[in-house]
């Protein structure tokens, strides 16, 4: 039987704006519980959670990283997220597993854009929320202003449960609404129970009523107790927020000082004692519908993250979705249909790796070495469960790769599918026209974090450069023309004339016809023009490949003994060669469709930005289940859209996005042609 049981089992999520002290309060949480045995510190780089050397070396994380604590008889499983815009793929993974969110704030920033962002992905994930408004021992840290920021952007669902009492953070008093008991913390961060005085009580008079008016709505009862005034105990007050967090009615506040532990422990008491276990939702989410979470249900798990570790091998994250998971259990993939052994059971402790035998509905844990299970697959005993999938934002971010050496070059292929096995916001494609291997990611500092894992795991070194955009070229006249080639040294010669007619299509690539009557130009020698034409459309006029042309064999010559293919092949190059010169070619680029959101106050510079890269506005909609947001439709060149993500994300300080899709291909207009063609 697994250690732990569902019901003592809490998965959280930590997220929200960098710096804003989430794998402070990861440490904070561990070393108050003893799972450490000293507090580390991200700017000395000994966290458990930042323990790749990129996040120690950056201070800050770069992906979502798995510890697990141990409290008043509750295994709290913390996803510790990363903050950095970059990396929202890996929020989405933390926030499809979690069964809450807590949501941090910097105190004397108040709330920030990843305040929002945060905010967004645990709602469209369907989890609950809270807060924990940090550095609250800062000069300046402001947690009546922070708390009245965030109740005014996200709703009267909000609701206090510890608070600081004091200024400029000296003479620091928490307390504790629950109980109306209060603490001061010492220079070890250990809390001191102390009188709440008739000050600290008036103090705290405006957020005991916010308490427990929110409490009041979770029951009749309870409203009855409230209405007539009467003082909620403990109990009703935990029995009510427990309540609330579910049902989305409260979404409970927090305060401290994560690095010097403040307030910790009052959230980790709320952690244990209301936030919802994973079967609160009486759903999970599958493919063919919702399905109802059963504790003794058959085996079932859900992979939400794949890491490819070079001494420990491909590492897969799970969440027990369905009845418990058993060392040397033999699951089937619903994706593949394919087997696999769950050889080993571990949970993790940033990247320590504890085995256990078995872990219960609701926990979540790793398995090494799966063969054919990837990010998203489902495993369950009879394969047929599929669980939906995380839905990752499409990376438009792309740049060019070149491997460094021709040892590099010979490993880049493995090391960039173990990559993009991993990651499933970069994208890799080895594209035929430019002859470049290309790399779509989310923005700039994602690429940089993709050139140092491939040298640091796999000893592959790269560079990045701009990518070449795809042009072709397109004729605008109708001409008729004659290719000849005649050619005599002695012996047999050779010997193909043709007259083609060339003229604009609508169709891509060539389009062949042959009007030829009397023989000639003998029927056997047409696919020898055909192929010497398509050959010859490798290149236009400028270098580019040409596309949309029409060309009509109808007349030409031959001899009887000298003329073969090749000479034929000969001849129809020649032609095109004189049609290039004659019908007026011109350069087309790849062009299509933009949807851009941002906030409403917004449209009026993106629009601007968008004609500044020959965008044509085509219409705008309000964006349904968003409140204040609109989506802008335009038509843009593609070769405009290669800083678009950067440029877009500083613009609206990482509240817009977009989707694109190339449609087709269009006339560069002259002034443009020009600059690049040189």
């Amino acid at each position: 039987m697994a250690t732990y049981n569902t019901k003592q089992i809490r998965n959280i999520a930590l997220a929200g704006h960098g710096d804003s002290g989430k794998t402070s309060l990861a440490e904070a949480m561990l070393f108050v519980s003893g799972g450490t045995d000293r507090l580390g510190n991200v700017p000395a780089g000994n966290t458990v959670c930042d323990y790749d050397a990129e996040e120690q070396a950056r201070k800050f994380s770069l992906s979502a990283s798995l510890a697990h604590v141990f409290w008043k008889d509750v295994k709290i499983n913390i996803i510790d997220t990363p903050g950095y815009l970059d990396f929202e793929g890996e929020v989405k993974q933390a926030t499809r597993v979690a069964d809450s969110v807590v949501i941090c704030v910097d105190g004397k920033s108040g709330m920030e854009v990843g305040t929002e962002l945060a905010w967004d992905r645990a709602t469209e994930a369907g989890v609950p929320k809270a807060f924990f408004i940090n550095k609250c021992d800062l000069l300046d840290a402001h947690f009546n202003a922070t708390f009245d920021q965030l109740r005014e952007k996200f709703g009267k669902s909000l609701c206090p449960v510890f608070i600081p009492v004091g200024k400029n953070g000296k003479d620091i008093t928490m307390i504790d609404l629950l109980d109306m008991q209060s603490y001061v913390y010492d220079d070890s961060g250990k809390r001191i129970p102390t009188d709440t005085t008739p000050d600290l009580e008036a103090a705290a008079e405006r957020y005991k009523e916010v308490l427990w008016e929110a409490v009041a709505g979770t029951s009749e009862e309870l409203m009855m107790k409230f209405f007539d005034g009467e003082p909620f105990t403990k109990e009703e007050c935990v029995d009510g927020l427990h309540q609330g967090i579910i049902d989305g009615s409260i979404t409970p506040v927090y305060c401290g000082a994560a690095t010097r532990l403040w307030g910790v422990v009052a959230m980790m008491d709320s952690i244990a004692a209301s936030f919802p276990r994973h079967t609160a939702k009486k759903v999970e989410k599958t493919v063919a519908g919702d399905v109802e979470v059963n504790v003794d249900g058959e085996p079932a798990l859900f992979v939400f993250k794949t890491v490819a570790d070079p001494f420990v091998g491909k590492m897969s994250f799970f969440k027990v979705m369905s009845g418990s998971v058993k060392k040397d259990a033999v699951l089937k993939n619903s994706r593949s249909g394919s087997e696999e052994r769950l050889a080993h059971i571990y949970i993790m402790k940033g990247n320590k790796q504890v085995e256990v035998d078995e872990l219960a509905c609701g926990d979540i844990g790793m398995i090494s070495k799966l063969v054919d299970t990837n990010t998203n697959d489902t495993l369950s005993q009879s394969g047929s469960i599929s669980y939906t999938a995380v839905q990752y934002a499409t990376p438009y971010y792309c740049r060019a790769m070149y491997p460094l050496t021709a040892k590099d070059e010979s490993k880049i292929s493995q090391a960039i599918a173990r990559m993009t096995e991993e990651d499933m916001t970069l994208r890799y494609e080895n594209n035929p026209e430019t002859k470049q291997q290309l790399i779509y990611a989310m923005g700039d500092m994602h690429l940089t974090i993709l050139a140092a894992n491939l040298k640091n795991r796999f000893g592959v070194n790269i560079r990045y450069d701009i990518p070449a955009i795809p042009y072709r070229e397109k004729i605008t006249k109708t001409v008729d023309v004659e290719g000849k080639h005649k050619k005599q040294n002695g012996g047999s010669g050779q010997y193909g004339h043709v007259w083609i007619k060339f003229s604009p299509s609508e169709e891509e690539g060539l389009t062949f016809t042959v009007s030829v009557v009397g023989g000639a130009v003998p029927k056997n020698f047409n696919p020898a023009v055909e192929k010497g034409l398509q050959d010859a459309m490798l290149k236009g006029a400028y270098g580019y490949p040409m596309t949309r042309l029409a060309a009509d064999l109808h007349d030409g010559s031959y001899h009887d003994v000298d003329s073969d293919e090749l000479s034929f092949k000969t001849a129809a190059s020649l032609a095109y060669k004189k049609c290039l010169e004659q019908a007026g070619p011109v350069l087309l680029e790849p062009v299509g469709n933009l949807d851009v959101t941002v906030p409403e106050s917004l449209v009026g510079d993106v629009m601007g930005d968008l004609n500044k890269r020959r965008g044509a506005v085509m219409g705008m909609d309000a964006v349904e289940g968003k409140i204040g947001y609109t989506v802008v439709h335009a038509m843009v060149p593609k070769a405009e859209l290669a800083d678009y993500p950067t440029v877009l994300r500083a613009m609206t300080q990482g509240r817009g996005y977009f989707d694109y899709e190339v449609t087709g291909y269009e006339t560069v207009p002259m002034n443009v042609a020009q600059k690049i063609v040189g």
